[in-house]
């Protein structure tokens, strides 16, 4: 399978900021070696002619099969990155979203697949500490935009 890289072009992203007990569930990024990089939100591209809050509901529905619901108003911002030496350009739209409750939800940790059929990793996470000690949270400036008060 040829790696990930990040497309020559702005992307337009949503992704659901699911919390359960105060935790933020993300998924496992890792580099090309497959070592843990960070961690993300759950969510993908937008489409053309969709909105972000349709792609959101089709991202959830295609990673984890639930239906997302109560999708709140989003932060929008732009994110510049570095992935394995190539440049990323990407505007987000992450809003809090939330999951139905299942048991295999529940769990510390549970795996996923990508629309690419790509196994994935996701855990719920204590958000004081990423970036600190944890791993680093995805998109650069989350963080501190879910800290900052409205």
């Amino acid at each position: 399978m040829t790696p990930w890289r990040p497309k020559q072009s702005i992307r337009v992203k949503a992704i659901g900021l699911a919390w359960r007990e105060g935790r933020l569930l993300a998924a496992d990024v890792t580099d090309d070696s497959g070592a843990i990089k960070g961690v993300r939100p759950l969510g993908g591209s937008i489409e053309f002619g969709e909105t972000w809050q349709e792609a959101l509901t089709r991202e959830f529905r295609e990673e984890l099969n639930v239906q997302i619901t109560n999708i709140g108003a989003p932060l929008a911002f732009e994110n510049i990155y570095r992935h394995e030496g190539r440049l990323g350009h990407e505007v987000i739209f992450a809003a809090n979203v939330t999951l139905p409750v299942l048991p295999e939800l529940a769990t510390e940790k549970f795996l996923f697949h990508e629309d690419n059929g790509l196994e994935c990793t996701a855990r719920w996470f204590d958000l004081d500490t990423l970036d600190t000690g944890g791993p680093e949270l995805s998109p650069t400036g989350l963080k501190t935009r879910l800290k900052t008060p409205s």
